[in-house]
């Protein structure tokens, strides 16, 4: 502002500031030549390399060369078969079977322990062939033990491996071993004969199995027809019911010739006597036995014994010995009888008189076997006692005899 356009209300102490000139062209230009000389002369005066210097390699860098090397494969030897844990098994899945009603079956325990060895008191003999659950009531021990009115004491005994001879279906070891036994040398013969008239006897059983005592009673059932004979043996026991072993067959001069014996309990199993063919046949399907003159079933013995005792008292002195091929349901084997002499038993049908005849034990699972003959009864069997390798017994007397 000029100072002469200065007003009244410019204050008098404010100063004026001047512009500055702007410089010129020339000066502008003497100022860029200036700049790009001293840009020229830095570019050619500057060093190789900014920073540091470093000290020039002594040596050329030689070139890399790479190979790769093949390495020879290295067979490793397995470890031993045995060192190696087998593999686990994979777990099969179980199938769940299906649920049902389940009954559990009353079994008293008298039928396990003591009125099983009562019903097997008849005679020993072996199971119906796949039955299970007979396996311990009718298991044979002792093919030579009796079968009639005589009883058997208890479960017959375990055969050792080294006297059983296997085949499917195997009989027992005794069995087996009297499947065909040779006719017996001393086959005693039959010199008279005097069969006791039919008659009905009544029998108590006491027995012993594995320290228990049990009870049962026994019937025998004697038909003399003259001509023919049928004789029957049941043995009753609480909660079992009962078993029974029948002989069939001819009377003639040298006493029975029996053509049938049978042993049923649960199932039957029968054996068959073929004169005409000479051979013994089972039912079992266990090999046959060869037919002998004179030869008894288990229940026909113990009447034949009687007879020949009736038919020749003297001709039986103590320490004589009788001698019969013996059939069973499964099989025969050679049965001896010593005579021991007279005995005076108290029985339940009273005070009697007797013949002791006895079979001792052949072998290790035989059975010792007592029999005594009232000779005041036409030498029927009054009392039988038959006693286990193992000590249980079975003792049968008479209590009760009736005519028909």
């Amino acid at each position: 502002m000029r100072p002469d356009r200065l007003t009244s209300d410019t204050p008098a102490t404010s100063q004026i500031v001047p512009r500055r000139a702007a410089p010129s062209w020339r000066t502008l230009g003497l100022l860029a030549a200036g700049v790009l000389a001293v840009h020229a002369l830095v570019l050619q005066t500057r060093p190789a390399r900014f920073g540091p210097s470093q000290a020039p390699p002594s040596h050329s860098v030689a070139v890399l060369t790479t190979r790769s090397i093949t390495l020879p494969p290295v067979t490793v030897s397995p470890p031993p078969a045995e060192a190696t844990p087998p593999a686990p098994a994979t777990p099969q899945p179980v199938a769940k079977p299906s649920k049902k009603p389940v009954f559990k079956q009353k079994v008293p325990v008298a039928q396990v322990q003591l009125a099983l060895p009562a019903i097997d008191s008849i005679a020993p003999s072996g199971p119906p062939p796949g039955s299970v659950d007979e396996a311990p009531v009718l298991q044979e021990a002792d093919s030579a033990a009796p079968a009639t009115a005589l009883p058997e004491a208890a479960p017959a005994p375990e055969v050792s491996a080294s006297s059983a001879t296997a085949a499917a279906p195997t009989p027992p070891a005794s069995d087996a071993a009297a499947a065909s036994p040779p006719a017996p040398a001393t086959q005693t013969p039959v010199t008279a004969m005097a069969l006791a008239a039919s008659a009905r006897l009544d029998y108590r059983m006491t027995g012993s199995a594995k320290g228990l005592t049990y009870h049962a009673q026994g019937e025998l059932l004697w038909e003399n027809a003259g001509g023919s004979y049928n004789a029957r043996m049941t043995v009753k026991a609480l909660f079992i019911g009962s078993r029974t072993m029948s002989s069939t067959g001819q009377v003639g001069a040298q006493g029975l010739a029996p053509t049938r014996f049978s042993d049923k309990s649960r199932a039957e199993v029968a054996a068959h006597f073929e004169p005409d063919k000479g051979q013994i046949s089972f039912s079992a399907n266990t090999p046959t036995a060869p037919w002998v003159q004179g030869a008894q079933d288990r229940v026909s013995v113990f009447l034949q014994l009687g007879g020949m005792l009736a038919g020749n008292p003297s001709g039986f002195p103590a320490g004589s010995t009788i001698s019969t091929l013996t059939v069973g349901p499964r099989a025969a084997d050679n049965w001896t009888f010593v005579v021991e002499g007279p005995e005076l038993l108290a029985l339940p049908f009273g005070e009697t008189a007797t013949i002791k005849l006895s079979r001792q034990p052949r072998r290790d699972y035989d059975q010792k076997v007592e029999i005594w003959f009232a000779p005041a009864l036409d030498y029927l069997p009054v009392r039988s006692r038959i006693t286990q390798a193992n000590g249980d017994f079975v003792d049968q007397q008479l209590s009760d005899l009736t005519r028909p």
